[in-house]
């Protein structure tokens, strides 16, 4: 018995390590909860809504096995206070009727994929100064309508969120951490699961006949809409983007300005010491904190710029992807003529 506590201690110490070194490698969701989300945001659309994911946090893989929606926020205090309220009564209530109640994260709708925005990273923060591992799971309606299941999990590199908690983003410290606009946002892989009374189910609701209403809607051959739609939120992006580097041409134009002022100054100040020093005198400081001219011109933060380049890639993509498969769709169709 003397050594059972010794390897008591050992045993927790290793579980506390392996626990904590285990990466998220999966979101798994249950069936139910896709449907409960698509079905939650197809309502509101094109209003963008939220909801809160419940479920489990087991090694590698986070289990959402339940979801609710969030009431429509308003900018009122009072309203946004009930919305806690809301929050945390549906929670209880859940909690009575022995359903997971642990908060893993929240879903959000999104228009064309425009979700990489400040807003998410600081609801991330939030989340995670309570949960240790969380996702934001984003649904696109949009894209949907294209015969695509635009579901996919996100979370914070950590990486960015160590620089974010440091609040520093100016080109000197994103090159000492090797952190560029593509490490921001770290997607996670899907996985849906369904009990095996759900699949039996499904199977049985399986069509006798093999071409479903579905495969004749993915040969729809309009994409103008939603090609319009990217191309225009694309324009916007690169308007931004044409606004951010002029932010920094002009922070660069300052830095050149100053450091030409800077150079003058001690060019008159070491002539004047040489004058002093030559008729016995103390020389000057070279370096006065009390000049304007030596005060650092503040950097910008190029946090903006790396999310404007995130969502111009996604816009490229999705435009890229839509382009694709119309030009497919339409050879095939020019085959069918022709034959």
């Amino acid at each position: 018995m003397a050594n059972a506590a010794p390897m008591t201690r050992s045993f927790l110490q290793v579980a506390a390590t392996e626990e904590v070194a285990s990466p998220l490698r999966v979101v798994q969701i249950e069936g139910l909860v896709i449907l409960k989300i698509i079905k939650h945001c197809k309502e509101f659309s094109p209003a963008l809504v939220t909801g809160q994911l419940l479920g489990l946090d087991v090694g590698s893989v986070l289990e959402v096995t339940n979801c609710f929606p969030f009431p429509i926020r308003e900018e009122d205090e009072e309203i946004e206070a009930d919305g806690a309220n809301y929050q945390l009564e549906m929670m209880r209530c859940l909690r009575e009727v022995n359903v997971d109640n642990n908060t893993v994260g929240w879903y959000q709708s999104t228009l064309l994929g425009s979700f990489q925005t400040v807003e998410l990273i600081e609801t991330f923060m939030n989340y995670q100064e309570n949960i240790r591992r969380c996702v934001c799971i984003i649904y696109d309606p949009s894209r949907s309508n294209q015969g695509v299941l635009a579901l996919k999990a996100l979370k914070l590199s950590d990486s960015f969120m160590e620089l974010y908690r440091s609040n520093n983003f100016s080109g000197e410290k994103l090159r000492e951490k090797n952190l560029s606009w593509v490490d921001i946002f770290e997607e996670i892989p899907i996985k849906v699961s369904n009990s095996a009374l759900i699949s039996a189910f499904m199977t049985e609701l399986e069509a006798d006949t093999p071409v479903t209403q579905c495969d004749y809607d993915r040969l729809h051959l309009s994409t103008k809409p939603f090609m319009e739609r990217n191309v225009e939120f694309l324009i916007e992006c690169m308007d931004d983007l044409s606004m951010e580097q002029q932010k920094f041409q002009f922070y660069y134009r300052n830095l050149s300005r100053q450091q030409t002022q800077q150079q003058s100054w001690l060019q008159k100040r070491r002539a004047e010491n040489i004058a002093r020093k030559a008729a016995g005198e103390e020389p000057l400081p070279e370096e006065d904190s009390s000049n304007p001219i030596f005060k650092p011109v503040p950097e910008p933060s190029r946090l903006d710029s790396f999310l404007i380049t995130n969502q111009i890639s996604n816009y490229c993509n999705q435009i890229n992807g839509v382009a694709g498969q119309s030009l497919n769709r339409l050879y095939l169709t020019k085959a069918l003529h022709e034959n």
